[in-house]
């Protein structure tokens, strides 16, 4: 274990000064007692061990004996379990008396430890930041890593509850001691100290559920991992080179202290003529890793290159040949090589990472690579159906393949979501399976539950989504899709100030990807900061997507020509990033430049009589189209706040392709607020299980409690 050879020599491990003779107790990672000469006291008995560790992490509290027994022995009859405590107390007595000292205090109600009896690393770390001594401090920070405070240590539900608490106490004692030691280094301007205790203490915040604060992101360092290009084989091959670079994004972004740009984003510059430094500045990072990847049945070469973002020249290179056989060993020779270049270059403490071992397939690693090519495509001619195909013939050959089973479940849900679909939830409900076979195999993943969460939002169960929204983000917070769907949640339910640094996060990781500068325009649109507003929807129109956010902004700010005029620029993506209504069938060019001109003008217009003409043609549409709920016809009734509308639509069900309308629905201006300010806006929010996400996460920002609520 990390620092155990620090603590027995007495050195790395200050304890505080409460005079000689203490134990010293680990609490992060697995529980480990050892007496002050540094001999370990073996604690066989595992309910000594959880009640002493208790007593360390509540420092000096006493605990009930009564909670104890009930808590340590649940189960059993209380007499039973407070005689098994007694017994118990009396070993650990006999057991702790070999330390030197006595060590418990223990009355006929509670138990207690003696005053500087144990010294935790806990302790000793914090008293380190009180005295100002950083080197320790950051050293100690290192040492701990990202170990969870008493690891596999289990009782039932209620220990978990106990340990949850104390745990979050400790970790937010942590937080601010850190985080005025970080602010105090800031005044004095030892930025070299500073950078090395922010960088340390991205290890131990990794484990935070909130997101990084903007001086913890600046600590970080920033690096892209841009597509490699495929030497020697035909454009069909690309899949390999490509499926590298995703898992050596993935390997890297578990590294505290790197902000690994996302997926999208690096993709983004394949084939761009910018010069490093460019795409660099794009991306907002400080370092560029690029190469190359040659591959000869099963033979593999490939040269990886650390560029310096800022001068495009390489500071680091090597060339590395492998097999397919080791490819994953291959992948975390080279995930280590990088991060240990910028260690030296950069004089930082960073982790080495892991690469993934997800299957002993070869022929299963290729499908799957392939399946994942063609899924992170999203458009296209029969993309998703062959992306479906390959993965689902990689997971026939290796059923255990958990992360074929959540790319499964991500090109299900783009599906459902992005292309003419009869049956949206039926899709949504074969995501939620694929995802649910990824959880059970590998719980570690978080991405798999934000898909799980979408799926509880087509059964109207929205607290349930929000639950595996932020399960998700516990579990993988450095994903960019996972901070995503959080902060996309959230904006759905009203909660726009809640959602923002989520938002910010996903797009911290991710700067290039449309979607997430949609969510960012929700925020700033939701919140009246329409100059704010009118740059993320611009960024969103130049990066490929439709022009309506910049439509339905220019138009709050009283430019209803110019909003006219932006909406049917987004006439130009239909067949491609927007597809007709499911059974609409064939428009001619002169019907389809009439329909959106009507809908232009409808929302954009600033008209009342406009908006009643093109709520006419919603209601033909609702009365003839195959999908009562479809996009084309929820969404506009939201921009044009046609409440009654907008209840149908929605009540009638709820699809991952339409929830992303809602994004549009938390905003104070008209006539969008006329949808949320109707009085039957509340008995509806009910009736889809929003008001009940309300109770557990918070009442929308811009709505008190109301007094029409309907019973429930």
């Amino acid at each position: 274990m990390v620092g155990q050879a620090g603590m027995a020599e007495g050195n790395q491990w200050d304890a505080p000064r409460q005079g000689r003779g203490f134990a010293i107790a680990t609490l992060f990672g697995r529980f480990q007692l050892r007496s002050s000469d540094g001999r370990e006291v073996v604690i066989s008995n595992r309910r000594a061990r959880a009640l002493l560790a208790m007593l360390c992490l509540a420092r000096d509290e006493a605990i009930d004996r009564d909670f104890l027994s009930k808590l340590l022995w649940a189960g059993r009859f209380e007499a039973h379990a407070k005689a098994s405590l007694r017994q118990c107390l009396l070993d650990l007595g006999k057991l702790l008396a070999s330390c030197g000292n006595d060590i418990l205090d223990v009355s006929r109600t509670s138990v207690a430890l003696q005053p500087g009896s144990i010294a935790t690393e806990l302790d000793t770390l914090e008293a380190a930041l009180s005295r100002a001594d950083f080197t320790t401090a950051t050293a100690q920070m290192a040492a701990i890593g990202t170990k969870p405070i008493l690891d596999q240590m289990e009782f039932g539900d209620g220990f978990s509850h106990w340990l949850a608490r104390y745990s979050a106490a400790a970790e937010q004692r942590l937080r601010d001691a850190v985080e005025q030691a970080l602010a105090q280094l800031e005044h004095a301007g030892h930025s070299k100290t500073q950078g090395q205790l922010a960088s340390a203490w991205s290890l131990r915040n990794q484990r935070v559920l909130a997101p990084a604060t903007t001086s913890e992101m600046a600590a970080r360092t920033r690096i892209a991992v841009l597509p490699f290009q495929s030497v020697g084989a035909s454009d069909s091959q690309d899949y390999f080179a490509d499926g590298f670079v995703d898992e050596l994004i993935t390997t890297l972004g578990q590294v505290p202290q790197l902000l690994v740009a996302g997926r999208t984003s690096s993709f983004h510059f394949r084939g761009s003529d910018l010069a490093s430094p460019a795409i660099a500045e794009e991306l907002r990072v400080a370092h560029l890793v690029e190469g190359s990847v040659q591959r000869q049945g099963d033979r593999i070469r490939i040269f990886v290159r650390l560029i310096d973002g800022a001068t495009g020249f390489e500071g680091w290179g090597h060339r590395y040949d492998g097999s397919l056989d080791d490819i994953f060993a291959l992948q975390e020779a080279i995930a280590q090589a990088v991060t240990a270049a910028l260690a030296e270059q950069l004089g930082l403490i960073i982790d080495e990472p892991s690469a993934r071992t997800m299957t002993r397939s070869k022929a299963a690693y290729d499908l799957y690579l392939q399946g994942r090519a063609l899924g992170a495509r999203i458009f296209g001619e029969g993309v998703l159906d062959n992306a479906i195909h390959f993965l689902e013939q990689a997971l026939a050959i290796d059923p255990l393949f958990a992360e074929a089973w959540v790319e499964l479940a991500e090109a299900h849900h783009n599906v459902a979501t992005y292309t003419q679909c009869p049956d949206r939830n039926a899709a949504a409900q074969r995501m939620a399976e694929c995802a649910r076979k990824a959880i059970a195999l590998a719980p570690q993943l978080g991405y798999p539950y934000a898909l799980l969460g979408t799926y509880e939002w087509t059964q109207n169960n929205i607290v349930g989504a929000l639950d595996f929204a932020f399960e998700a983000y516990r579990c993988q917070p450095s994903h960019p899709g996972v901070a995503m769907r959080v902060g996309q949640f959230l904006l759905y339910c009203g909660r726009t100030g809640d959602s923002v640094r989520y938002v910010k996060a996903a797009l911290d990781q991710d700067p290039v990807d449309p979607r997430k500068y949609v969510l960012l325009w929700a925020v700033h649109f939701g919140r009246g900061e329409l100059d704010d507003a009118l740059k993320a929807a611009q960024r969103v129109a130049d990066l490929g997507w439709p022009s309506i956010y910049l439509a339905l902004t220019s138009a709050a700010l009283g430019n209803n020509d110019l909003a006219i005029e932006q909406y049917q620029l987004s006439k130009r993506l239909v067949n491609s990033v927007i597809l007709p209504p499911v059974g609409s069938g064939t428009i001619s060019d002169e019907a389809m430049d009439a329909y959106w001109l009507i809908g232009a003008k409808g929302i954009c217009g600033g008209q009342e009589a406009d908006r009643q003409s093109y709520g006419q043609v919603l209601q033909m549409m609702y009365a003839t189209l195959h999908d009562k709920a479809d996009m084309a016809i929820c969404s506009p009734a939201i921009f044009t706040g046609n409440g009654e509308m907008v209840f149908k639509t929605f009540g009638h069900h709820l699809t991952p392709a339409n929830i992303t309308g809602l994004l549009v629905l938390w905003a104070d201006v008209d006539p969008i607020r006329r949808v949320w300010q109707h009085p039957e806006f509340i008995p509806f929010a009910q009736r889809i299980g929003m008001a009940a996400a309300w109770d557990k996460y918070g009442w929308p920002d811009l709505l008190p409690p109301p007094s029409n609520r309907a019973p429930a």
